[in-house]
């Protein structure tokens, strides 16, 4: 510490410890304007979407990936955007009161448009909150108006397009597309799937006997229309045989042995109306 002989009136006394204040609150203030840079770039990872919000409240602004300068008292809250599957097995009622395990599988994916929307009326858990509860309505509301019968043989496709038309246009409004809706089992109570099957394989059987029967007639009229064609083909042929026709085909065909170099023995006049009879060659 150095004194100063001053006026009179007093002294002066010069302390350096004051330019290291300084020093510290300039190296304080850089330390800060560091801080709010790296605060005001952020990152949104690929398959996201960032939500930001000031001191609490969502702006309603909405980052797709990449890198991003933003004010650096926003908050950046990323959302998946990437297709998400949600599997629900239920016990659901049919239409006549049957209760069967249904395996369900949801397929959808966030609108990135709506994020924020998302964000400030859901939240993150989205999935636990608003999808799996409707997803479950829907099921039940779904099987309700068809037979057990029914779900277990031809309608599984309409039951699904029912559930995904429903969620369609429930979780469209509030921020997602629904890509498909997947019926992947349906186990009916073992007496009633007995059943179910007892009724199908005799449906099939009586399918197949009425196929064999259907081919007996069939064939019974292929073998009429052609008994009827040889029928019809004799008497054309009956009505051209002649006493006449028959005496000249015996001369033909004598004349025709008679040239033959073969050895044999024809009698003439041996045969019914004096025509030739072979008696061996």
């Amino acid at each position: 510490m150095t004194i100063y002989n001053p006026p009179p009136g007093g002294r002066v006394i010069d302390m350096p410890g004051g330019s290291m204040l300084r020093l510290l609150g300039l190296a304080f203030i850089a330390l800060m304007i560091v801080i709010l840079l790296f605060s005001a770039v952020t990152r949104v990872d690929s398959g996201a979407v960032g939500v930001l919000t000031l001191f609490g409240r969502v702006t309603g602004e909405a980052l797709p990936e990449g890198i991003h300068v933003i004010n650096p008292f926003k908050t950046n809250h990323e959302l998946s955007i990437r297709t998400q599957e949600i599997k629900e097995t239920a016990s659901v009622p049919s239409s006549e009161g049957l209760v069967m395990n249904l395996d369900t599988s949801l397929i959808f994916h966030l609108n990135p448009h709506m994020a924020a929307d998302v964000f400030q009326k859901i939240g993150p858990t989205y999935s636990d909150v608003l999808v799996e509860p409707n997803l479950r309505a829907a099921i039940r509301e779904a099987t309700a108006s068809h037979t057990a019968n029914a779900l277990y043989t031809g309608e599984r496709e309409m039951v699904a397009k029912q559930i995904f038309d429903q969620l369609s246009n429930l979780l469209g409004e509030r921020g997602f597309i629904v890509e498909s809706v997947l019926l992947r089992d349906i186990q009916l109570p073992a007496t009633l799937k007995t059943s179910i099957e007892a009724k199908q394989q005799a449906e099939q059987e009586a399918l197949a006997m009425s196929f064999r029967l259907q081919k007996e007639k069939q064939e019974a009229e292929r073998k009429r229309i052609e008994a009827g064609g040889v029928r019809v083909f004799q008497q054309i042929v009956a009505q051209g045989i002649s006493p006449q026709l028959l005496e000249w085909k015996g001369i033909e065909a004598t004349e025709l042995l008679a040239k033959s170099p073969n050895a044999k023995v024809v009698v003439i006049g041996g045969g019914k109306n004096g025509l030739p009879l072979i008696l061996g060659q």
